[in-house]
Formats: C-alpha cells, structure tokens, sequence
C-alpha cells in the first residue's frame, strides 16, 4: 500500500477460509476474513488510492465468484456470479478512479469472464467463448485506465489477450 505494509490474501486449504495478512501495524497480521463453507480459492488482491483491501476469489462451496472489501471500514464480502460454475484463475486489479475489474473463468462453459463496479454497479460480461478459454488469467489496469487481460486458451495452450483500449474489446 502507499505506506510500504504488504498485504496477502490466501485460501486456509486446511480450514477452508479467506485470510488476509498484513504488516501494517509492523508485525504480521493474519485473520480469516470468511470461514463459512469452503472459500478462498483462487485468490486475489489489489489495494486502492485508499489503501483499502480488494480481494476477488472462488466459493467453492457454492461454485461462486466472490468479492471481500474493507472499503466502508468493515469487511463486506458478496457474491459477484453465481451462474453455474464460475469464479476460478481470478486476477484482480483497480483503476485511477477506484474502480474494481476483475478477470476469471467461467469453468462451465470454459469462457473468459469479466466483472467490474466502474458505472457504480457490478456489471458481468462474457468477453471470450472461442474454445476453452479464460484460464489463468491475469488482469492489468494501465494509466489510461485501460483494461488488459492475458489469459490461456487450454485446447491449444495459447496465450491470449484481450483489451478494451479503443472502447471495445478486441482478442
């Protein structure tokens, strides 16, 4: 974050939990953020202009891709997709304005999916169903606040991108 403490967040394959670590207050911190069902796969973290947590992950419980923030002061946690199988390999990041994206495959139809709150509500897209696509994916925010998305298409292992820097998506 803008004060040099690093944050993790990580899936208690043990336990089942979210956790999240910090050495914020000079010495590590870590606490289970959600322990109900089996959560935290897939993980990821980003922190804002605020240096508030982000944290994108897998419900596997439920099949679901979820979201946890401390953005309000307090942890809140939401289910982002629910729509099958989906919520794997996500990445996470945030732009200029505070805006999440999030990246991660829709492991039912083998689709790459996106998420983000930009317009001020969470808004759900498929981006690319050419194939087995969207694994591994990992998501960049540029400082045009452009989106940037590299990913695996798993039926010929390549490496795909995709990009919304001339106001639509392009592969």
């Amino acid at each position: 974050d803008s004060n040099d403490a690093v944050h993790i967040s990580f899936y208690d394959q043990t336990n089942g939990d979210l956790k999240h670590g910090t050495n914020a207050e000079l010495q590590w911190n870590i606490v289970s953020l959600e322990s109900l069902g089996t959560v935290g796969g897939y993980t990821s973290i980003a922190i804002d202009s605020n240096n508030k947590t982000h944290i994108s992950y897998y419900d596997y419980t439920n099949s679901d891709l979820k979201y946890a923030t401390n953005k309000s002061g307090s942890w809140v946690y939401a289910t982002l997709d629910s729509s099958g199988s989906v919520g794997t390999h996500t990445s996470i990041a945030i732009d200029s304005n505070d805006a999440v994206h999030i990246s991660y495959l829709d492991w039912d139809n083998s689709d790459l999916k996106y998420a983000t709150d930009k317009s001020g509500s969470w808004v759900i897209s498929t981006l690319d169903s050419t194939g087995y696509v969207g694994w591994y994916t990992s998501i960049a925010i540029d400082s045009n606040d452009t989106v940037h998305i590299s990913y695996k298409e798993n039926s010929n292992w390549d490496l795909k991108y995709a990009t919304n820097k001339g106001g639509s998506w392009v592969y």
